[in-house]
């Protein structure tokens, strides 16, 4: 008997949070705010609760569901009306990469390194910092990526590298190419020698190559990574 009562609460919870979820709106499915996080782990919980305890009323968990869905639609209207509101419930978007450069104090204010923006600038199909105009963290976690137009530039004469990162001579130069290029040098001022080995370099070259910046110290570099064609990009502390 108890076994038949909480399938049927399991059937019944099942429809109404489904109809929950979708009163609140398609936003909740498509891209949680922290705000809205909550207010679903809360009714996923609330549920849980009576179908685990038979001997307790439904009523007891729809009333609160129904209270937090009348809080979040409450609050999403307010919201179309004032910005305040909105940034105060869903936080507001940070600037990690303006015109090529790293913005190392948004990054560290929302705790956010240097593997996340590489993981997510490849999922834009970003492969090169320095190319990037403008890549903003928006309020639910996602990096939007605006590149910068590169169509004037030629990229003919390169050779390709092969994946244990050997350099080969085209006919416009020296080029890199390595399956996880632009490659990572210099992390937090902290020297990538697994990266330097696989392109057959050394400590030496890399601290000849950054003097050209005026840099004699690696830990004045916050970050340091080479292209495809061998080129660096060096953002300081």
């Amino acid at each position: 008997m108890e076994l038949t009562a909480v399938l049927l609460r399991t059937i019944f919870m099942y429809f109404f949070i489904f109809i929950i979820m979708r009163l609140m709106g398609k936003r909740e499915i498509g891209k949680l705010s922290v705000f809205d996080l909550v207010i679903s782990i809360m009714i996923a919980e609330i549920a849980v609760i009576v179908i685990e305890a038979p001997e307790k009323s439904v009523i007891l968990a729809v009333s609160p569901i129904v209270l937090l869905m009348v809080i979040q639609i409450g609050i999403a209207f307010l919201s179309l009306k004032s910005r305040k509101l909105r940034l105060l419930f869903d936080g507001k978007p940070s600037v990690l990469i303006r015109d090529g450069h790293l913005n190392r104090k948004e990054m560290y204010r929302q705790r956010y390194n240097l593997d996340d923006l590489l993981l997510q600038l490849r999922e834009n199909q970003v492969s090169d910092i320095e190319d990037v105009k403008l890549a903003v963290l928006e309020s639910t976690g996602k990096l939007s990526v605006m590149t910068k137009d590169r169509s004037g530039e030629s990229v003919e004469g390169e050779e390709a590298l092969s994946q244990t990162g050997q350099k080969s001579e085209g006919n416009g130069g020296p080029r890199i190419r390595y399956e996880l290029l632009p490659m990572p040098l210099i992390m937090d001022g902290q020297i990538q020698d697994d990266n330097l080995e696989k392109l057959g370099k050394t400590r030496f070259w890399l601290k000849s190559e950054l003097s050209r910046y005026e840099i004699n110290n690696f830990k004045q570099v916050y970050f340091c990574s080479i292209d495809y064609k061998g080129k660096l990009y060096v953002d300081k502390k």
